[in-house]
């Protein structure tokens, strides 16, 4: 017979506004940039790699741009809004997957509540990055995947679970690596439905393949080959953060901020008798792991079904009193970075003071009769003008700081300028040119925007006035 499953909505109700909270207060991360600039450009009817470069898979901007059509200047804010939400939908997921699996509604919510408390997920849902989405679907699919493993699978839920974790991987890519698992773990345990669950993947294999067919050099540029080598040249001077021994530092200390450490100690001995919730845990570590440098982002995928096998432990033996205890000490350590980081602000760096940046940057624009589009090395604040990102520019300084990845042609083709090759735009000048989102203040690198900025004043691009201690605009 089936549990209640009936969710906690108080809980998650509270949960909302505290990450809706932490999602206005976050400091600004330059990681936003291309996102926001994605759903910015996908709003007018743009598509990712055969109209401006994308570096992950073709999904969140697709999914997120009525969002920001609706939005309109406040886009950046309702992105993170919607990021937050997806933060509440984990949570409730794992909680209904707990059950699902076979855990008390008590082991179901205390685990759900201890990964609400891993700084892993706090700043995956503070930011307007691509990390909430998918691992929203992936925590999403526990629950029909847990049924199936109870003998309560149908058709349609198999069908469910290859959309949801299609989808996931569609979203980033290493949701692949989970995806691929659980295809392979259903082969040998036909109460998953394999046929069923690859048919339910078709159609979102469908929309990546046709984002392929519109642009197939862009797309495995943008997608495969650019996140692969980008780093190796970006940490050249930095070594010993691609190194083995530098991974296992960072990844231990992003599972110890908060109580993902905690849990995987406490279920280790599940792991030596994996059901489809172990492979599915090795599997997001196996994600986490693979691209260098580790990022505490990148964890993510390991979180769902790593808490849910946590409730399923602690249903079968109640925690010990050294372990609760190591508990509430775990989720201080989670919580600390967040409200470090919302402290030291004070406002001057978060969201709040990005929508004042953002009404200067519209004034500015405005009085200059500027309405083509802008090259930015922070196109996120432009959500809150009336005008694009320049399409060269929608990747933020990600592609601009990089060295010789392309010939100059491809580069060109591709919608993509570096910073060494900027020359380039003097075959269509930008309308304006904004600089001084990327900076120490934004997690960047303000260098790139001074490079920027020269070309702009070699060319002759006149200064406007803006109301803004950090943003400079000159216009052609």
């Amino acid at each position: 017979m089936t549990r209640s499953v009936g969710l906690p909505w108080r809980w998650l109700a509270a949960a909302l506004v505290v990450f809706a909270a932490l999602a206005l207060l976050h400091p600004i991360d330059h990681d936003e940039s291309q996102y926001v600039a994605a759903a910015l450009l996908s709003a007018q009817g743009e598509l990712p790699y055969s109209d401006y470069a994308y570096l992950q898979t073709p999904l969140q901007p697709l999914l997120f741009a009525p969002i920001a059509w609706a939005a309109g200047a406040h886009a950046w804010l309702a992105l993170r809004l919607a990021n937050a939400l997806l933060g509440v939908c984990i949570l409730g997921c794992v909680w209904r997957a707990a059950r699902e699996a076979g855990a008390g509604a008590g082991a179901a919510l205390a685990t759900a509540g201890l990964l609400g408390a891993c700084d892993i997920l706090l700043f995956s849902l503070s930011t307007a990055r691509n990390d909430a989405l998918p691992a929203a679907l992936l925590a999403a699919a526990l629950i029909p995947i847990g049924r199936a493993e109870r003998g309560g699978g149908t058709r349609g839920s198999a069908m469910l679970v290859g959309v949801l974790l299609a989808a996931a991987a569609a979203a980033k890519l290493s949701y692949a690596i989970p995806a691929v698992a659980y295809g392979g773990y259903a082969l040998f345990d036909r109460r998953h439905r394999p046929v069923s669950v690859v048919l339910g993947a078709v159609p979102v294999a469908g929309l990546v393949a046709s984002s392929w067919a519109l642009a197939p050099a862009a797309f495995v540029f943008e997608t495969i080959t650019f996140p692969a080598v980008a780093p190796a040249e970006f940490y050249a001077d930095r070594p010993w953060k691609l190194s083995l021994l530098g991974k296992a530092v960072d990844s231990l200390k992003f599972l110890a901020l908060g109580p993902a450490l905690l849990a995987l100690v406490a279920i280790r001995k599940r792991l030596w008798r994996p059901d489809v919730l172990a492979v599915l845990l090795g599997a997001g570590l196996v994600a986490a792991l693979l691209p260098l440098p580790t990022w505490r982002q990148y964890l993510l995928p390991a979180l769902p079904p790593l808490f849910v096998l946590l409730a399923l432990e602690w249903q079968r033996a109640r925690p010990a009193r050294w372990m609760r205890v190591a508990a509430a000490v775990s989720v201080g350590a989670g919580l600390a970075p967040t409200l470090i980081e919302a402290a030291q602000s004070r406002g001057a760096t978060s969201l709040l003071a990005a929508v004042s940046e953002g009404r200067a940057i519209a004034l500015a624009l405005d009085q200059a009769g500027v309405r083509g589009p802008i090259a930015t090395l922070s196109p996120q604040f432009l959500g809150a003008t009336h005008a694009l990102p320049d399409r060269r520019f929608a990747t933020g300084p990600f592609y601009f700081r990089s060295h010789a990845l392309l010939p100059a042609p491809r580069e060109a083709g591709m919608h993509l300028v570096s910073a060494d090759r900027l020359v380039g735009l003097d075959q269509a000048p930008p309308a304006a040119i904004l600089v001084g989102g990327e900076g120490g203040w934004s997690s960047g690198d303000a260098m790139l925007d001074a490079r920027l900025e020269r070309w702009a004043l070699m060319r002759h691009y006149r200064a406007v006035p803006i109301a803004s201690a950090r943003f400079r605009l000159y216009v052609r």
